[in-house]
């Protein structure tokens, strides 16, 4: 017998905010159970983000390398970043890929959303597929290196194989957007 979402469902009681920093939030809540009992739930409040898959006129993904500290390496990834206050996902995406890399897109699709961490945050990121680029002067911040460097999506899947990319939103995100274009192969005819 399949069990319904309801019973599935836990109830927040009371909820208690340990830390609020400049992005992220941590919260533990009493919570009621399934099964009566109660039990308690520590989690990070995320603003959510979107994360860009930016396809070049040769057909080659522009992808970037970037030292991420919680990890002490550097990282191949997409363009990506989390959304401003009042800000559409889809507003977050082209924002980002103009601040990161200095291109603009024409024509924008969404992917889908993924849940990253399911079990500790209520992070969402966007997904999105950029087409038509326009290659401008990119905005990042004083601090932020990384450096860009394009590939097609035949290497770039060998990168996730060989477990050079290894980034959760950058694999996700490639294979929607192979998949997207696999369904609408007129995308890469145009180009």
């Amino acid at each position: 017998m399949l069990t319904t979402l309801n019973d599935l469902t836990e109830s927040c009681i009371a909820t208690e905010t340990i830390r609020s920093g400049g992005m992220l939030t941590l919260k533990v809540d009493q919570v009621a159970l399934p099964s009566g009992r109660t039990g308690q739930r520590e989690y990070v409040v995320h603003p959510g983000a979107s994360v860009v898959v930016a396809l070049l006129p040769n057909g080659h993904v522009l992808l970037e390398k970037q030292f991420r500290y919680p990890l002490r390496q550097v990282f191949i990834e997409l363009p990506a970043g989390k959304i401003d206050a009042s800000e559409s996902p889809l507003r977050t995406a082209q924002r980002e890929l103009l601040e990161e890399t200095g291109y603009s897109a024409k024509e924008w699709v969404a992917l889908g959303s993924q849940h990253p961490c399911i079990g500790y945050s209520d992070e969402v990121i966007h997904m999105y597929l950029a087409l038509g680029l326009t290659a401008g002067q990119h905005k990042r911040d004083e601090d932020e290196a990384l450096e860009l460097f394009d590939l097609s999506f035949a290497d770039c899947l060998g990168l996730i194989k060989s477990g050079q990319i290894s980034d959760g939103k950058t694999m996700l995100a490639l294979f929607m957007a192979e998949q997207y274009l696999a369904e609408h192969p007129h995308l890469l005819a145009a180009r």
